[in-house]
């Protein structure tokens, strides 16, 4: 009894290796599957090619959007410091001009203030 109970855990490693074998070395798979299941796997290896292009399209927009995202900050950031220092020539430019109409008798300071101790 102890020895059939072997040989049939035996039979059945063997059943198991053997199909594996056959499945490895392409015997089992007969070319009659692959003339009735041509058009299948023809469709089949299509879909995978074409979702592995699909994916690297994406993955190329994708990184093209993170490099044009990038340049669009610095782009506004440059637009921001541009638009300040653009105002700040106009504001300036308008004093003086009221300044001449008015003939006020009054000068911009090209350096800021000078602040005096006089606790000495």
């Amino acid at each position: 009894m102890a020895k059939n109970k072997k040989n049939n855990i035996n039979n059945d490693k063997k059943k198991s290796t053997g199909w594996i074998n056959e499945l490895r070395y392409g015997r089992s798979i007969s070319l009659e599957f692959f003339k009735t299941h041509a058009w299948l796997m023809i469709v089949f290896v299509v879909a995978v090619i074409s979702l592995m292009g699909l994916r690297y399209k994406t993955k190329t927009k994708m990184s093209e959007i993170k490099t044009l995202s990038s340049a669009l900050q610095r782009a506004e950031s440059e637009k921001l410091q541009e638009k300040a220092s653009y105002m700040s020539l106009i504001r300036e430019t308008e004093m003086r001009k009221m300044v001449a109409e008015k003939g006020l008798d009054l000068q911009f300071q090209e350096q800021p203030p000078y602040e005096l101790d006089t606790d000495r």
